[in-house]
């Protein structure tokens, strides 16, 4: 009887790629380390010319117009792209349709009128649905140098960018500096106005909706989402500690005002959330990566789109906040 043939020498030029992000190895055992740290999963930002996925909006905008960007997607780009969400389209008159709605315009400012004492509340939002919170705060300077921030005005607006509670805060040290060139405000807005623990007391009544204390960690519940510019600075200065995965972030420069921020990063958020991207069981944060039931022989016999098959984000997309929001409140 014949031998049996050994199986054809691996080339030497041979290279395991990535599906996802394209980067070649030239062990399997590389390969799958790099799948174990990069969480590559559709719910990352994804080149619509090569497909390739990139860890932030940002690396996907130096993929298609950076110094360094692909040749052949920067070429497809400038011409089909769109240069604020990334998308692209297949006509120039299905980009001209896209680009109106998708440059948002900027929202009217509140100015810094002089509110009553009471501030401007929504009574009986707390007995709404839940759905997603956007605040700002408008921050002075107290201490010797200035520098130390107090909470001087906030503003919480929701989703159809009705405001639900807007006042000026009396600060907790003495204001040495207003910051009136970002602020707006003087001594005389914060006359009469309301008191950090009455403004604390509100937010959280108003962020809770309802829901207990001790089950803010889970995502079934009733608590509201919180996105806005700074959150971390703002709610310190409020001094209130809201759950991580119910924050989400925005960046964004320039003069501040609370309204026009909190409008601003809800209609961002609202962009963000609407990715179509979604995909069942995947982004869930915290879940056991496919990676972990696998024995280091089985993950090197998987090919690269196998891998990727079994990769899982480790974070909550926020795309998935939308079958959240329609679970709770059906």
């Amino acid at each position: 009887m014949d031998a049996e043939a050994d199986p054809p020498a691996r080339s030497r030029t041979e290279r395991h790629k990535c599906s996802a992000c394209y980067k070649q190895f030239k062990k399997k055992e590389h390969l799958v380390e790099h799948m174990k740290i990069s969480y590559h999963t559709p719910h990352q930002p994804k080149c619509g010319v090569c497909q390739k996925h990139c860890k932030s909006f940002e690396s996907l905008r130096n993929h298609l117009t950076g110094p360094l960007s692909r040749a052949s997607c920067s070429r497809t780009f400038s011409a089909q792209g769109c240069d604020l969400c990334l998308k692209l389209y297949d006509s120039p008159s299905s980009l001209g349709k896209h680009r109106e709605i998708c440059h948002l315009s900027a929202p009217a400012s509140l100015g810094t009128k002089i509110l009553p004492s009471a501030g401007s509340v929504d009574e009986k939002y707390t007995s709404k649905g839940a759905k997603a919170i956007a605040i700002n705060c408008g921050l002075v300077g107290g201490g010797t140098d200035g520098s130390l921030d107090l909470c001087a005005r906030v503003c919480l607006v929701d989703e159809d960018e009705n405001i639900i509670f807007h006042t000026y805060v009396q600060p907790q040290s003495a204001v040495t500096d207003y910051r009136y060139e970002i602020t707006g405000l003087t001594e005389e807005h914060l006359t009469n106005s309301k008191s950090h623990k009455e403004v604390q007391d509100r937010i959280l009544e108003i962020l809770y909706n309802g829901e207990s204390a001790r089950r803010l960690m889970s995502d079934s519940g009733k608590a509201r989402l919180l996105v806005g510019h700074e959150l971390k600075r703002g709610l310190d200065c409020l001094r209130i500690n809201y759950p991580g995965h119910l924050l989400r972030y925005d960046i964004q420069t320039g003069e501040h005002d609370p309204y026009v921020d909190c409008v601003s990063v809800m209609r961002l958020y609202k962009r963000m959330r609407a990715q179509d991207h979604q995909v069942k069981g995947i982004g869930t944060p915290n879940s056991d990566s496919g990676f972990e039931s696998q024995k280091a022989e089985e993950l090197e016999n998987m090919t690269p789109d196998e891998l990727y098959q079994i990769s899982k984000s480790d974070y909550k997309c926020w795309c998935l906040d939308s079958s959240t929001a329609a679970g709770l409140n059906s």
